[in-house]
């Protein structure tokens, strides 16, 4: 809980509906993440902590330490969140956690990804129950009850309670890309393309995902192995025989798996290096190298592509330039012995 009226709004809906169903509260824990971004927030963390207490919920604030991002702040914060919540629910045996994603943010979430050129997947609804978005949690799934829900409706709701919540500032903050998407809304509602309506079209996508996901999994069961040292081996000559979207999906799935990667890699890529697999050089996307398989490898034939890790690039001290070594103390004391003139000729002469 952020303590924003989303969350709040959550909170009191589970509480009700934990004591329709005779549970008590204190077995469900509300988690606050402090980010440490801005004055005040550690005061606000205390503020949101104290309602979840007044409800009757056992309540933890979770602090993000250390350096902050400069950049891309918005998504060094979630994945910090994300890992902070995560690794407190593993460690007190939680399994499921509930964050208050409304229609609001599913429309907003859809904006934000159709800018970005996303595909079928990015364009899809936010799931009810998903898994979590990070690696190494498997065990905790995320539930979304508030997604048929809208944000106004929610703050109505709170009001009739007469509920306290807070408004974060930087959710006014032009220079983060969702706020900016949150004031083309209200323009967007008056030429008819309402919130609904963008949600309602994110469930359509879903469905089509699944539909794809299926499919693209039984591709893979045919046309790709996975050796034990985490590379893959792909049928290439299959991959371009499917219709495209499969043949992305396939291609964009195995560079997940091999590289370790949560996120996919930006699709304007994917389809370059899609468009691109027919030739003999090895190409390099997602910390990964794809190129043909060697002559022991070719599991499905010549067309056999191999996809590994990327090996890491050794850093230079100037660009590209291997660094140069320095002389040891006996030559430079000997050479700075030497006349200026004879030095220089020296040094051209190799000698």
């Amino acid at each position: 809980m952020s303590g924003g009226g989303d969350s709040v709004a959550l909170m009191h809906l589970a509480a009700d509906w934990l004591s329709s169903n005779a549970t008590p509260l204190r077995r469900a824990s509300v988690l606050t993440v402090d980010h440490g971004l801005r004055p005040g927030s550690a005061r606000e963390a205390a503020a949101t902590a104290s309602w979840a207490k007044s409800l009757g919920f056992a309540a933890h604030t979770l602090t993000w330490r250390g350096a902050k991002p400069r950049s891309n702040v918005e998504d060094g914060a979630r994945t910090a969140r994300y890992r902070l919540i995560g690794d407190w629910a593993l460690a007190n045996g939680v399994a499921t956690v509930l964050l208050a994603h409304t229609r609001d943010d599913q429309a907003e979430t859809f904006l934000l990804r159709l800018g970005r050129g996303s595909g079928v997947d990015g364009l899809s609804a936010m799931r009810p129950r998903a898994p979590f978005p990070l690696p190494g949690y498997e065990a905790i799934a995320l539930v979304r009850p508030l997604l048929g829900i809208g944000r106004d409706e929610l703050r109505t709701d709170l009001a009739a309670r007469g509920a306290a919540w807070l408004e974060d500032p930087m959710n006014q903050d032009p220079r983060f890309a969702r706020v900016r998407i949150r004031h083309v809304l209200p323009a967007l509602e008056e030429a008819g393309v309402s919130t609904e309506r963008i949600a309602q079209a994110a469930k359509h996508l879903a469905r089509a995902r699944e539909a794809l996901d299926a499919a693209t999994a039984e591709f893979l069961a045919r046309h790709a192995r996975f050796a034990p040292g985490g590379q893959a081996f792909l049928d290439g000559a299959a991959l371009s025989a499917e219709p495209r979207e499969i043949g992305l999906r396939a291609l964009s799935a195995i560079l997940m798996r091999v590289s370790g990667k949560t996120y996919r890699p930006r699709f304007e890529r994917l389809e370059r290096l899609y468009d691109e697999l027919g030739h003999p050089a090895a190409l390099t996307l997602s910390g990964c190298r794809i190129g043909q398989a060697a002559k022991e490898s070719c599991h499905f034939g010549t067309a056999t592509l191999e996809i590994r890790r990327e090996t890491p690039r050794r850093p230079s001290t100037l660009g590209n330039a291997p660094a140069r070594k320095k002389p040891r103390p006996e030559t430079a004391m000997a050479d700075a012995k030497l006349p200026k003139k004879r030095r220089i000729i020296g040094r051209l002469s190799g000698s």
